[in-house]
């Protein structure tokens, strides 16, 4: 750095500590990322802020997860439903990147990318893959033999967590195990990888003799993807860095799942395999903390959940159904009915502790429209005690009683609103309450499955 060089000359001690400090303000931090979280259970419309956001992107990023993640985008009303690639190569511009967070099933990748090509939108030249993100092992075993992943995940103690059952979980476990087989392997030398993936595949069947695995013919099938991967493989990490020190770029990380399926600070065991937090973008991607810009979190205008785990705001009432039928509350990936209840601020308080999100979206507005009082839980009882806290164990968390505020609704159709001040009062009045409540500003307010239904407020 010059600044340094000129102090040293001039200035002494002194000035190389007042260059060094000048070094870290001249740009050499470099690109900032704008991140999109989840902060309830998932499926709160993370794929249509990122849609919003990648039209003037240069380049979308998927950081963890695998294919358990689902997201949908409407675009000019063509539906496109994304398990694995970042929903925001839609724009024909933006270079997506999975990152070495990510599990990937290669056949799935293959099949979404193929399908969403029939739909006009062309991927194989703008997607970069990580060479250290794990293949989905188990899943590869398993590709063609669907008919045994659920007696296997059953063994495997999953199915009763409420997963998707992808094998997400089993890939986790291989790489936290140190046995897993990355990206770099398959396109290095194939006589190792088929050493490696016959002592593996030798392992599982030991554990678990119902496994039929065909090791010579799941083998050629992996090989056939090789050609095809290569172009698109790259270090991930000096790929990420040149992107974030190259010129100016808007980079774009978009979150699978959310803040209370998150491994660590999850409602656990009913969890996912990975940290869909913030700190899993700079570990899923490999860059430094001080890259990351905006932190957008992603919520929904009531809460929903899949699966089983303790649920403090459930409406297991006429509100539940009401919700999971006008708001057509069915999983992307896994095709179950959700779990509906009221907005719950502790919980998104929470998300927010952990994510430090400078702005959120509220999405699904519009399935409140018919409600003549709406309640938002805003304190849990333990006891008869308030806490301050979310509660980490989940006898604890079933035994919340959740204190609400009622606040009117507006019996107004919301659907057809293009600006704020076009929004019912009460409506207004209950994104007021939500900022007041958390201290934080909604950027988006979602009226619906289009782009054009995202209102954006600044």
């Amino acid at each position: 750095c010059s600044g340094v060089r000129v102090s040293e000359e001039h200035c002494g001690a002194a000035g190389r500590a007042e260059g060094r400090r000048s070094c870290q303000t001249a740009g050499i931090v470099g690109n900032k990322v704008t991140v999109v979280l989840g902060a309830q259970w998932g499926d709160e419309g993370k794929g249509k802020v990122v849609d919003l956001l990648a039209q003037d992107a240069d380049m979308v990023c998927r950081c963890q997860g695998g294919n358990n993640a689902g997201h949908t985008v409407v675009v000019d009303s063509v539906e496109y439903d994304f398990h694995l690639l970042p929903s925001g190569i839609i724009n024909p511009k933006v270079t997506a990147f999975i990152g070495n967070g990510v599990v990937i099933h290669l056949p799935g990748l293959f099949e979404e990318a193929e399908k969403n090509m029939r739909k006009g939108k062309g991927w194989e030249n703008r997607l970069i893959i990580s060479d250290r993100a794990h293949i989905g092992r188990l899943m590869a075993l398993m590709t063609y033999k669907h008919h045994h992943i659920p007696k296997l995940l059953s063994q495997l103690q999953t199915a009763k967590l409420g997963t998707t059952k992808k094998g997400i979980g089993p890939v986790y476990s291989a790489k936290a195990a140190r046995s897993g087989l990355r990206i770099c392997d398959l396109l290095a030398d194939f006589q190792e990888f088929s050493e490696r993936f016959k002592h593996l595949a030798s392992q599982y069947k030991s554990m678990y003799p119902s496994l039929e695995i065909d090791m010579d013919g799941e083998l050629e099938k992996l090989k056939t993807y090789v050609d095809r991967l290569k172009p698109m493989v790259r270090d991930g990490v000096f790929f990420m860095y040149k992107a974030l020190h190259g010129s100016s770029k808007k980079i774009l990380v978009e979150g699978a799942n959310a803040a209370l399926l998150d491994i660590d600070f999850g409602t656990y065991p009913f969890v996912t395999s990975s940290n869909c937090t913030v700190g899993g973008v700079c570990t899923g991607l490999g860059m430094p903390p001080q890259n990351v810009g905006e932190v957008y979190g992603v919520v929904k205008a009531y809460t929903t959940r899949v699966g089983i785990g303790a649920f403090p705001a459930e409406q297991n009432n006429e509100i539940g159904e009401l919700l999971q039928t006008r708001g057509k509350e069915v999983g992307v990936t896994t095709g179950r009915k959700r779990r509906c209840g009221w907005l719950d601020l502790v919980l998104i308080k929470y998300a927010h502790m952990i994510n430090g999100f400078t702005a959120l979206a509220l999405t699904k507005l519009d399935i409140l429209d018919v409600l003549p009082e709406i309640k938002v839980g805003v304190a849990y009882k333990v006891d008869g005690e308030i806490i301050q806290h979310f509660p980490a164990n989940q006898e604890v968390l079933h035994k919340v009683e959740v204190q609400y505020e009622t606040l009117p609704g507006w019996k107004t159709d919301t659907s057809a609103v293009r600006t704020f001040e076009e929004l019912p009062e009460n409506a207004q009045k209950y994104i007021f309450y939500i900022e007041d409540h958390l201290g934080v500003p909604v950027k988006w307010i979602g009226v619906g499955k289009s782009r054009e239904s995202m209102i954006q407020l600044f």
